[in-house]
């Protein structure tokens, strides 16, 4: 599965060498030069190659699910000086969706990754991901949902049970109902088409959000896409057709 250990698709040892030593940068859409805050050159992955090395990193977590030894401390002085990651990924918390795993065993440096229940986008979400893409020149966002999801299921158990919680959860999954109350009369079921919707509209937000975002994707350089990952088969399916 690591990409040490396989041929197929973008090593990770290709990915750090791109990352710190390619004389191709990515322009920052707009962004003024303080904002370069991050030294070094950004990974040299345009949009679309990011977007197929996630594609195939996933491929070979569900085609062949195993795990290599790397060398960790190499990678971690490869990058200790500078983060070039090739893609962000707003992630739910659930322990059972680890990205950097799902998307093939990516190592150190490689992907930037935000996460909370339900992998929503709040004011610190956004800040996050207009850094990765504005400053360290991350080409691709993913925002990744996945089946059986307990903030989402909390929304619909909302909707249907007039349930309710404790502290701030319930705030927490407020943005979740618009997303199961539209998909509540659907065929199948209503947790995994509610994850599905609340993604594509999280997706669908970050543009609109965020002028720093619109500008880098109006530019051809950002790629926003949203996907679901199957915690039975390990596959990760995207939702707007990419």
């Amino acid at each position: 599965m690591c990409g040490n250990c396989k041929n197929n698709g973008i090593g990770r040892r290709d990915v750090l060498t791109l990352g710190a030593a390619s004389i191709v940068a990515l322009g920052l859409g707009g962004v003024s030069g303080p904002a370069r805050a991050a030294d070094g050159a950004p990974t040299a992955l345009s949009p679309d190659e990011a977007f197929a090395a996630l594609k195939s990193g996933n491929e070979r977590y569900v085609g062949n699910p195993e795990l290599c030894s790397v060398d960790l401390a190499k990678q971690r002085t490869a990058v200790a000086g500078h983060q070039a990651p090739w893609a962000t990924i707003i992630s739910c918390a659930d322990s059972r969706v680890p990205p950097e795993l799902i998307f093939g065993g990516r190592g150190v440096g490689e992907l930037f990754i935000a996460r909370n229940a339900g992998n929503l986008v709040d004011t610190a979400t956004l800040g996050t991901v207009e850094y990765g893409a504005a400053v360290l020149g991350s080409p691709l966002i993913v925002v990744l949902a996945h089946t059986s999801c307990g903030a989402v299921k909390a929304a619909c158990d909302v909707i249907k049970k007039n349930a309710t919680y404790p502290g701030a959860i319930g705030p927490m999954i407020d943005p979740i109902l618009p997303a199961a109350l539209a998909v509540q009369k659907d065929s199948g079921d209503f947790v995994d088409n509610a994850a599905k919707e609340s993604a594509r509209r999280t997706a669908g937000r970050l543009t609109a959000a965020s002028s720093v975002l619109s500008g880098l994707a109006g530019a051809g350089k950002l790629k926003i896409v949203s996907a679901i990952y199957d915690l039975q088969t390990g596959a990760v399916s995207y939702l707007n057709g990419a």
